[in-house]
């Protein structure tokens, strides 16, 4: 029997080094193109295609040649016909009379599932049929692309029956291991899990396709620049990866003018900026912490404008990020206006001006300084707040505030209810302290605190005063004022800033008598809130509650009513009490543009604490203790935040409007 040597194809499905050969040098990586296992598997059948068609049409079909450049012998073929169809183009067909899979040195595999899969591979080369070298050509791509073999080669036979087709293949070596490189990043258990049932079978090419591109997905979910840029199979079945992920080589700022955008010199000490990035030199560049940052520079106040733009550098897998920073004015002067919550008798009476001087970014450190004057007819609160953001050599994120505050604030909350006889009472407050704040998670943060107050009730005239009108102490100590020296700790939960999200607030506040006159009392509030989307409207649900123990001032009582406790009462007309405990619901629906529908309930109660007042400052004035109040209302968004106007019914029949600034507490 004589051997055909004038239809041959060769085809690698990968251009990977053989077993008994020494592995070929891994070519250096290229961030964004990659040597990958079925990338180059057109390209080698490509090849092997026009080598065919530039040779097979010199060879005579009636004869064939023993091996390369040998002579040709006569061969008498069954049968001899022309391509007809449309699919050959006019090609010769050779009527093949039987098909087989061997290996490559011609004897039968010693797996029978690799013989039965390259077998099922074929489609065209069936026995007694005539084929074209085109036909013959894809099915050898198609035993390739089954991904179990490295090569495959059609050898034509003749025997007393007629030409024999015969697909030499060359099995891929089986899995024993898989050496990973340069995935900084990426798990390890990605890939042990990806090949945990491989060892010991025969590596398949399709399946490492498969796990290339999950490697690849799982960079791109995460926003990370990464793949993998080159794939072998090493001698021993072991296969290596190469990846390549983009490092952040270094992190230039850069700042811009705010009118021409030309760089400028700015105010902004530079490693006030990168210590709030998460992004440092020599990590992987991710694109989400790098928008992160941006988030983040931009809620410090400072900045008008962020850009971060990764620059490559040079043939490496490194890259630049150069920061344009735009910032914002540094401080200034301001004026505006409010209306205080304790006023009652008319939204006029209550009108407040304010005068404001702040600095947002003291020394270039993003220190912010606040100096401000807030004057009505009967309120004037004089602030002052000095604050840190970060404080320079904390790695926790910990902000300090200095405050000092002066106000006159009314006792309408608690000491309410005029009469003709006697004008109304304010209390003063002087107020001097210091808080630390720091996230505890991404969710939770917390603040503590020690604040001085020194505070006692004025008449109209503003004499100092003890008792009120029905001869309810206004102090707890007897004198004109009580001095406190509070410990504060508060705890703060916030899903995020959406309204449909969770909020959560705990506080705890310790009077410390460091002196014998100094009032001890221990206050604990708490505050819960709850949004959820239903359709088109939006349900939200609040909840708050406190108690006081020990000896406090009357007008540090907890007060409910109004509109930010229950609406459809006056300013704490609900009651005044040692506890308290509220509860709102209400339904909301955009109507157009900014304006917002809302249908609401509120109830309150002082859970019958209020004699236990000093002084009972809520029985005096006949407050019921508890109620609910119901009602519709609109809100339209501003710079300022919503504005809210509300119009209720309370329980007792009696209807009143509400306008607010903000979100209700």
């Amino acid at each position: 029997m004589g051997t055909r040597r004038d239809v041959r194809f060769v085809s690698s499905g990968v251009k990977l080094p053989c077993a008994d050969a020494a592995p070929a040098p891994a070519p250096a990586p290229t961030l964004l193109s990659a040597a990958l296992p079925f990338a180059r598997i057109g390209r080698a059948i490509d090849g092997v295609v026009r080598h065919v068609a530039r040779s097979l049409p010199r060879l005579p079909v009636a004869r064939a040649e023993t091996g390369a450049g040998a002579a040709a012998a006569p061969i008498a073929l069954p049968r001899r016909q022309k391509d007809g169809g449309g699919g050959g183009g006019g090609e010769e067909r050779v009527l093949i009379s039987e098909v087989a899979v061997r290996g490559k040195d011609g004897e039968p595999l010693e797996r029978p599932e690799l013989e039965a899969a390259a077998a099922a591979a074929l489609r065209a080369c069936r026995p007694n049929a005539a084929l074209t070298v085109r036909e013959v050509q894809e099915d050898v791509h198609r035993v390739v692309e089954s991904g179990l073999f490295r090569s495959c080669m059609p050898v034509a036979v003749d025997t007393r029956d007629g030409i024999r087709l015969v697909f030499e293949v060359e099995p891929n070596q089986d899995f024993h291991g898989l050496v990973c490189e340069g995935a900084n990043m990426l798990p390890s258990k990605f890939l042990e899990d990806a090949f945990h049932d491989r060892h010991g079978k025969i590596i398949n090419i399709r399946h490492l396709d498969q796990v290339i591109k999950s490697v690849n997905g799982w960079y791109q979910e995460r926003g990370l620049t990464g793949l993998v840029s080159y794939a072998e199979i090493l001698s021993g079945g072991i296969l290596r990866l190469q990846v390549s992920e983009a490092e952040v080589n270094n992190i230039n700022i850069r700042f811009l003018d705010r009118r021409t955008g030309e760089p400028t010199v700015g105010k902004t000490q530079p490693e006030t900026i990168l210590r709030h990035l998460t992004t440092k030199k020599g990590q992987a560049y991710n694109r989400a912490q790098v928008k992160r940052d941006v988030e983040t520079i931009l809620t410090m106040g400072i900045m008008e404008d962020v850009t971060i733009i990764p620059q490559p550098v040079g043939d490496s897998n490194k890259v630049d990020l150069v920061m344009n920073l735009v910032e914002r004015p540094s401080g200034g002067f301001s004026a505006g206006g409010g209306i205080s919550s304790g006023i009652t008798n008319g939204p006029l009476s209550g009108l407040i001006g304010s005068f404001a001087y702040s600095h947002r970014n003291v020394f270039g450190r993003n220190k912010k300084l606040n100096l401000s004057l807030e004057r009505g007819q009967i309120d004037s609160i004089f602030r002052l707040n000095y604050t840190d953001p970060w404080i320079d050599g904390d790695n926790k994120r910990t902000s300090r505030t200095i405050m000092v505050q002066n106000s006159r604030t009314p006792g309408t909350l608690i000491h309410g209810g005029d009469h003709p006889d006697h004008g109304p009472i304010t209390i003063g407050r002087v107020t001097a302290g210091i808080e630390y704040s720091r996230p505890f998670r991404p969710k939770w943060s917390g603040t503590l605190g020690l604040i001085f107050q020194h505070a006692g009730a004025r008449d109209d005239k503003g004499n100092p005063i003890i008792r009120d009108f029905y001869n309810s102490q206004l102090t707890a100590s007897g004198n004109a004022y009580d001095d406190t020296l509070l410990a504060k700790l508060e705890s703060v939960y916030t899903d995020s800033g959406d309204r449909s999200s969770t909020m959560f607030v705990f506080n705890i506040e310790q009077g410390l008598p460091i002196l014998p006159e100094w009032l001890s009392f221990n206050r604990v509030t708490a505050r819960l809130r709850q949004g959820y989307e239903i359709g088109p409207a939006r349900l939200l649900l609040s909840a708050s509650g406190g108690h006081v123990e020990g000896n406090f001032s009357p007008h540090e009582a907890f007060a409910i009513g109004g509109t930010n406790s229950v609406r459809g009462y006056e300013e704490g007309a609900v009651g005044s009490g040692r506890s308290y405990a509220v509860g709102s619901g209400e339904v909301s629906c955009r109507m157009f543009g900014p304006l917002e529908g809302v249908v609401f309930g509120d109830y309150g109660s002082d859970l019958s604490s209020g004699p236990k007042v000093p002084g009972d400052p809520a029985g005096a004035r006949g407050k019921p203790g508890s109620g609910y109040g119901y009602g519709v209302g609109i809100r339209v968004d501003s710079p300022l935040g919503p504005l809210r106007l509300e119009y209720a019914f309370n329980d007792k029949q009696a209807r009143r409007f509400h306008f607010g600034v903000g979100y209700r507490n």
